[in-house]
């Protein structure tokens, strides 16, 4: 049986594969409000077969957008907004629902990508924060540094989204800690200058995204699972975070009890030297794995589905997440599934575009009956 097609259990929910769509920033919501966009994007995916549906990154106030035109779950439009897709999925599919709560922190304030993705200037603008008093690069606003006043609010609007999002209907939740963004600022040397508790040594540093972790926790219901994103390195050699640190720091998660990590990469600064090519991340989701013991997620130009059944039956990981791949073919996990021998979920109404050899279309109906 193929590895890739094995269900997989985290608290009281079941994925029924290892196949992950990753969160991807649309930019197409209004005043942080989910769009017709939204449903059409993600609605998609529920007739596609997948483990797991993460929505794109999730902002807990309106300062900690990346852009004006991303998601936010910090009022109650926006909550309802999001009850009705994720009502839509659970109506027409069997794939579980997550989103991932984030902080832009000095990456927040910048334009649609499509439009260069420089910071805003003028009256669209507005202030971003961050550990430290440190932009993000040149022509990047200069953040305000959080005090421990701003600190204490910050970690209560993650638990604040956190239960938006669980009378939303959201079965799984993962913190964005990567990328360069809030919870990721503060974890690497190169963005945290900070000399007090919440800066200085790696333990210090982990304190917020600990702390965020702890009070999402504290709400977000017991049988429901909760893991975050972090980076396996900054690509900035032994300047920044590399992935013994985020073996220490998915251990401390470990402890807290994080029900999966997402280790991705890069983001935090703009003299990153990032070498791709294909899964040139998975080796820091399978470093993670061996140290800590931790379900791990593996991101990162993963595209063919006999890679990624390489990646799942020989314990580098034990989800891939995929985003590109996954615009191109929205149903890669039928083809993965065609090409593994795996069982995948195929919706009524899409059963006649499910021939395989020389069943014809009744005898696979037939099929899926029985």
């Amino acid at each position: 049986m193929s590895a890739l097609f094995e269900p997989l259990t985290l608290r009281s929910v079941t994925l029924p594969n290892r196949i992950v769509l990753s969160p991807m920033c649309q930019y197409s919501a209004i005043d942080g409000v989910p769009t017709n966009w939204h449903r059409i994007h993600l609605g998609r995916y529920a007739a596609a077969g997948l483990g797991l549906i993460i929505a794109e990154a999730t902002h807990v106030s309106a300062r900690g957008r990346i852009t004006p035109g991303c998601l936010g779950l910090y009022n109650a439009v926006q909550e309802a907004g999001l009850a009705a897709i994720a009502a839509d999925l659970k109506a027409f599919g069997k794939t579980p629902f997550a989103i991932q709560l984030a902080h832009a922190g000095r990456k927040a304030s910048t334009d649609f990508p499509w439009r260069g993705g420089k910071p805003l200037e003028g009256p669209s603008a507005w202030l971003t924060e961050a550990p430290s008093a440190l932009p993000h690069g040149d022509g990047w606003h200069m953040p305000a540094a959080l005090d421990e006043e701003g600190i204490a609010r910050v970690i209560r609007e993650f638990a604040e989204a956190a239960q938006r999002a669980d009378r939303a209907g959201v079965d799984v939740i993962e913190l964005h800690g990567a990328h360069g963004y809030l919870m990721h600022q503060f974890l690497s040397p190169i963005s945290n200058r900070r000399n007090d508790s919440y800066g200085g040594s790696l333990e210090n540093r982990m304190r917020f995204p600990l702390e965020v972790f702890d009070a999402v926790r504290a709400v977000w219901p017991q049988h429901k699972p909760l893991g975050i994103r972090i980076t396996g390195s900054d690509w900035m050699g032994s300047e920044g975070l590399e992935v013994e640190d985020a073996k220490i720091f998915a251990a401390a998660l470990k402890e807290r009890g994080c029900d999966f990590v997402d280790v991705s990469s890069g983001g935090i600064s703009l003299q990153q030297k990032i070498v791709t090519g294909p899964g040139y991340q998975v080796h820091f989701a399978e470093a993670v794995k061996k140290a800590t013991g931790m379900v791990t997620m593996a991101v990162g130009l993963i595209t063919e589905p006999k890679q990624a059944e390489e990646i799942v039956r020989e314990g580098r990981a034990d989800l891939v997440a995929m985003a590109r791949a996954l615009l191109n073919d929205p149903f890669w996990a039928w083809r993965a599934a065609d090409e593994l021998g795996g069982d995948v979920h195929v919706p009524p109404q899409y059963l006649r575009g499910r021939q395989r050899g020389v069943d014809t279309p009744r005898e696979v109906q037939l099929k899926a009956v029985r």
